[in-house]
């Protein structure tokens, strides 16, 4: 055996000793026990239940959803669960309001004083919530990615002048940046909030994908969260009303703009991924007065409590959120038209199911209480927990950790995770001990370019200074190809927000009860820890 090959053995035996160890050291035998109970027959009749035609897809502010929730609130009650949401009931009300804009802008283009008259064709603005008519004119500025982190050695906005003005940016990071950073410094609330701190009054967005099609005018409907005197309070399209105008433009647009400030799209693109800021001023002004229509739906969060065991520590709550709701009825697809939602996201509220009923089986509480939050309008742009982040039930600083559920794509047995934003936290070490319980190996994410940290219902609490991770598949298989992610990839193409998501899909139920024993798991070590999770010392979400 080489020299190489025995240290290799020196490292892998004691850590394969600490593995078989965790078990005897962190988990009681009644709490083995406890996590039997979990059951992938459970799992699928609770999926089964959600996904249900009759459910009509569990859009927010439907029948559907309601059915949905009553669902889980009788479950929960079944568990032993306590309500804890508004003055005692299970539910956190929430107004949504859906913004779209009327037909009809006026769109005025000039460049070195000359109209360009064909400038509505190749722009699509989002509707507003906060103020139903806009008129808005500014100079136009190139700003890079719109991305403002000096302590990174990058900043779009140093040397430049966007006050009052309408920046365009493509939506992007410098390639040094860590997919997770990356991820949230190219979210649209991090892009409109930056550029309302730097007194821009509108921002056009580039095109990201130029193969995508673009469709001029309006964009989608947007949603936000109201606040309970009515005002914006959770948004992804929405930051302040000092930005006016938010609004996409297609490659043929974006290129003439370069060109105008004297650039080439290639170069500009090529400087600013390489991390040398490329702004300037483009030489033209634009005007655009535009109508919103609305329309508000009242929908809710659904929150329980599981209360601790120690005096002190019962005061605090550590979160497993999941999203209740889907996206409803939609374009027909091979003839169907219900958005079932079977894996996005009843897999994962049945998770949090199975995670109340392995508490319900216990003996003994943990010394940390737990909360289990069913959120609303996670497609919509996590505003359901976006809004319970802000306005929690409980003292939000009482909040140590959200452990969140979405769509873990049951569909091969479950060998290994990546637990997406544990890396910024102690929350890490929960994740390893966990995983060493369940012999489930741990991994970094394998699809950074998917920006998965920004896109469920974690991000939310992150943005509140919370610690929060959200765990997803790895890539190892049984068959020792370790390609899971090209099966997902498959998957997704053919199931992924299409009616085909239903139950008579592809589904392995046993790894979504292993899955919901990990994601207890987690929660349970950092209920039991005395010392609260903190950020990693100098991590870039630790004041963000």
């Amino acid at each position: 055996m080489k020299v190489r090959e025995l240290a290799l053995l020196s490292i892998v035996l004691p850590a394969l000793f600490i593995s078989t160890n965790v078990k005897a050291r962190k988990i009681s035998e009644p709490v083995r026990k406890a996590m039997e109970q979990a059951s992938a027959d459970d799992m699928k009749a609770s999926i089964t239940y959600l996904a249900d035609d009759k459910l009509k897809g569990r859009m927010p502010g439907t029948e559907g959803f309601q059915t949905a929730a009553d669902y889980v609130i009788d479950q929960m009650k079944a568990y032993g669960v306590e309500p804890a949401g508004d003055n005692g009931t299970w539910q956190q009300n929430i107004k949504l309001r859906k913004a779209l804009t009327a037909k009809g802008a006026q769109i005025e283009l000039n460049l070195n004083g000359k109209p360009f008259d064909a400038a509505a064709k190749h722009i699509a603005i989002t509707g507003t919530p906060v103020q139903q008519d806009i008129d808005v004119s500014g100079k136009l500025v190139f700003a890079g990615y719109g991305v403002s982190e000096p302590k990174l050695g990058y900043d779009d906005y140093a040397g430049i002048n966007v006050k009052g003005k309408i920046i365009v940016i493509l939506r992007g990071a410098p390639s040094f940046f860590e997919s997770s950073v990356t991820a949230h410094v190219q979210n649209t609330t991090t892009i409109l909030k930056v550029a309302a701190e730097h007194g821009a009054v509108g921002v056009l967005i580039g095109p990201a994908d130029s193969t995508l099609k673009f469709v001029s005018g309006s964009r989608p409907a947007q949603y936000s969260a109201l606040d309970k005197d009515g005002r914006v309070t959770v948004s992804r399209s929405f930051y302040s009303d000092k930005v006016k105008l938010f609004a996409t433009i297609d490659q043929q647009l974006f290129n003439q703009l370069i060109q105008q400030g004297g650039k080439t799209t290639a170069t500009v693109t090529q400087s600013i991924k390489s991390g040398k800021t490329s702004s300037f001023d483009i030489g033209g002004a634009l005007h655009i007065g535009y109508h919103s229509v609305w329309t508000d739906i009242n929908s809710f969060n659904i929150i329980g409590k599981i209360s601790g065991s120690d005096p002190k520590l019962r005061n605090e709550y550590v979160v497993h959120s999941a999203h209740l709701d889907h996206v409803g009825i939609g374009p027909a697809v091979q003839g169907d038209s219900i958005y079932n939602g079977a894996h996005d996201n009843a897999s994962g509220v049945a998770s949090l199911l199975q995670i109340a009923k392995i508490y319900h089986n216990m003996p003994q509480k943990p010394k940390r209480s737990i909360l289990v939050v069913m959120v609303t309008a996670e497609e919509m742009g996590d505003l359901g927990s976006g809004y319970f982040a802000k306005y929690p039930t409980v003292p939000v600083k009482q909040m140590v950790a959200d452990v969140n559920t979405d769509m873990p794509t049951i569909i091969a047995p479950l060998l290994s995770v990546t637990a997406l934003g544990a890396e910024h936290s102690s929350l890490s070490k929960k994740v390893d001990e966990a995983c060493a319980e369940l012999g489930l190996g741990v991994e970094p994410d394998p699809e950074p370019d998917q920006n998965r940290f920004v896109r469920s219902d974690q991000y939310s609490f992150v943005l509140q200074g919370i610690p929060a991770l959200h765990v997803k598949y790895g890539s190892k298989t049984a068959d020792g190809k370790n390609n899971l992610n090209d099966m997902v990839k498959v998957w997704r193409e053919k199931y992924y927000h299409k009616p085909q998501d239903d139950i008579n899909g592809v589904f392995d139920f046993n790894a979504g009860r292993k899955y919901a024993q990990l994601n207890f798991l987690i929660g349970y070590l950092v209920a039991m820890d005395p010392k609260r999770p903190v950020w990693n010392k100098g991590d870039f979400f630790e004041k963000h």
